[in-house]
């Protein structure tokens, strides 16, 4: 009886080996999102995705060891860079801090509106969308019909250089912009501002301050409760292991590298000055963190996860 139950039950345990084997690979990530508090003020960091930049050509000159330094931290090119937005809950508005690519940069990216539901908000829930400065990568997601309830605000120097029709005239890029603006002046819902060097208040709580020179109205936008402050600073970077330590070096997308370095190197000694947090675009998700001298250069202080924020 034995011998003749042996066999079935080896065929039994073999299927059941093989119906247990590995899966197919998923692939993907979950939707990007991560929250901290800022005093009275939330701050939740959203991932629009990642896009593949060549780092080492759009860097400007003279960066002699460019490679070096990114292999030096286990990188390569083209460096897989993210994009990102952050949502700031003051407790009366909510307002969101750039607005992704959507489709203007392919499949890798647009990805917010998917960060930001799943973290718990919605579109028609945002007030105010401050845009940093009017490339795709940051306004392409700033829909008048997407956010029903939004207000479109920017720095009127780079809302005339972009709007401008030799501007516009330059490709589907620009035209695509400029109707993405044009659907929020329709709606009455597009209200640039004059920067100020003692900063523009969107809502209480949260200002925009001047910081030209990767675009000619580029801005950075600050939020403070109750003495704790976070900066953020749009594209006044892009690559943290080469511009961190050399805060000089430049990218191909500034419009006037010799005013966006300077820029850039204020805004560092004032963030390790003061130990505030800063928030950027395009440092690896959610891009938080704070700054300390060294030597010439700073290091780079990525905020510590928490899950109890």
């Amino acid at each position: 009886m034995l011998k003749r139950l042996l066999p079935t039950a080896l065929a039994l345990a073999f299927s059941a080996t093989t119906a247990l084997a590995a899966g197919p690979q998923l692939k993907g990530q979950a939707p990007g999102w991560y929250r901290l508090q800022l005093g009275d003020f939330e701050v939740t960091a959203l991932n629009d995705g990642t896009l593949d930049l060549p780092v080492d050509k759009l860097l400007q000159q003279p960066v002699p060891n460019t490679l070096k330094a990114l292999q030096h931290a286990y990188l390569g090119v083209p460096l897989e860079t993210s994009v990102n937005a952050y949502l700031i809950n003051t407790g009366a508005k909510l307002v969101l801090v750039d607005a992704g690519a959507a489709s203007m940069f392919g499949p890798t990216l647009g990805r917010l509106l998917a960060s930001l539901k799943a973290s718990g908000y919605t579109p028609e829930q945002v007030d105010e969308i401050v845009i940093t400065h009017m490339h795709g990568d940051h306004i392409g997601g700033a829909s008048a019909t997407v956010f029903p309830n939004a207000t479109l605000r920017i720095d009127k120097r780079d809302s005339d250089h972009w709007l401008a029709a030799d501007q516009v005239a330059k490709g589907d890029g620009p035209k695509a912009i400029a109707a993405l603006v044009k659907g929020f002046a329709d709606a009455g819902r597009f209200k640039p501002f004059e920067g100020a060097t003692s900063g523009v208040e969107i809502v209480p709580g949260v200002k925009a301050f001047p910081a030209y020179g990767h675009t000619p109205g580029h801005s950075n936008y600050v939020a403070e409760s109750k003495g704790q402050k976070m900066m953020f600073w749009g594209d006044l970077m892009h690559v943290a292991t080469v511009q961190f330590a050399e805060p000089s070096v430049t990218i191909q997308f500034d419009s006037d590298p010799k005013a966006a370095a300077p820029a850039r190197e204020k805004a560092y000694a004032a963030a390790a000055k003061d130990g505030y947090y800063v928030a950027v675009t395009h440092v690896s998700f959610p891009g938080i963190g704070r700054l300390r001298a060294d030597g010439k250069g700073y290091d780079w202080l990525p905020v510590n996860y928490s899950a109890n924020r």
